[in-house]
């Protein structure tokens, strides 16, 4: 058996897991203690819907046409020091547009199992539909199932890859995709002048139209005992950018700043920033002073005892290591 052809053992779907009605979940998705859901981070996320501590939100509008508006660049600079994360409102991508990408992979997810399975992915590129990543055997698990697919560049992007059904979701997947690389072309311009560069740069480091773009789409089900496990553990994205559209029905996601993970309340209609590494390493020298170095995130289990939970990433990388980093 080859680890890059295929898994080490049989795949087990966490939704089946969910459906099935155990009460105790099976001892590889039990995280050791120091990196199980904290006492601490239930009090950061009463707080975050409350006045309490959140990731900045920006509104975006003024800076979709010109760069002109020094206030809100000073903003997301002061969000990219202090956080390397921030949530954007009126970002020019159409609310309908993500409602229907949320509902679409929503209803994905609800299909019978043997619809899903059609797309089962491999250790060789991830594409498709996946419940691990890695191949150790008898490795700790997340709790979560998730569909993976390249958009950019062309030559990765096969829609016979993408689910067919629910009807539509690959016409409206290739829109989002359209609108969200749009997106990213202008906080790439944002972050290149807060540099005090020219508003190309980054854009060009990363191959100027010939940039990898992916995109991840992530079901967390009901956990019996969510205090003992994570939908996602912690870690830093290896890309250049991501854009999180999260489930604001259901908090759960989690960044950390200094000792401290903090829980992320998300704002309807609004996407979540996180600044990759790949943007840091790219402009090491001047990055020191624009972003806290080794932004991460995890998805915690707490939130996730009554409701399922679902988002969505979407991943720029550069085009030459777009690969390399999922693989």
């Amino acid at each position: 058996m080859s680890c890059l052809q295929d898994w080490p053992e049989p795949v087990v779907r966490v939704q089946s897991l969910s459906e099935s009605g155990i009460s105790a979940i099976p001892d590889r998705y039990i995280k050791p203690p120091s990196e199980r859901p904290s006492i601490k981070s239930d009090h950061h996320q009463l707080g975050a819907g409350e006045g309490g501590v959140n990731i900045p939100l920006i509104d975006l509008g003024s800076l979709l046409d010109n760069l002109d508006d020094k206030t809100t660049l000073n903003r997301i600079w002061e969000a990219c020091r202090d956080w390397g994360f921030f949530q954007i409102v009126n970002h020019g991508v159409s609310p309908d547009l993500m409602h229907r990408t949320q509902e679409l992979w929503r209803d994905f997810f609800h299909l019978p199992l043997e619809m899903k399975q059609v797309y089962s992915n491999s250790p060789k590129t991830y594409e498709g539909y996946g419940s691990r990543l890695g191949v150790e055997k008898g490795a700790f698990l997340d709790w979560g199932d998730y569909f993976f697919l390249h958009y950019l560049p062309p030559e990765l992007c096969d829609q016979n890859k993408w689910p067919a059904f629910p009807e539509s979701c690959r016409e409206v997947t290739q829109e989002y995709g359209i609108q969200l690389v749009r997106l990213c072309k202008v906080l790439m311009k944002i972050l290149s002048v807060n540099l005090g560069l020219q508003e190309q740069y980054l854009q060009n480091t990363f191959g100027g139209e010939d940039i990898g773009a992916c995109m991840r789409v992530n079901f967390y089900p009901k956990c019996p005992q969510p205090d003992l496990t994570l939908g996602l553990s912690s870690h830093s994205d290896p890309g250049g950018m991501t854009i999180l559209l999260a489930d604001d029905r259901v908090p759960g996601l989690q960044v950390r700043r200094g000792d401290d993970w903090v829980t992320v309340k998300p704002v309807p209609h609004a996407f979540i920033v996180n600044i990759g590494d790949q943007i840091q390493v790219f402009s090491l020298p001047l990055l020191l002073f624009l972003c806290r170095l080794y932004s991460s995130y995890k998805l915690v289990g707490q939130y996730s005892l009554k409701h399922n939970l679902w988002n969505c990433t979407y991943l720029i990388t550069n085009n030459s290591s777009s690969v390399k980093y999922i693989s």
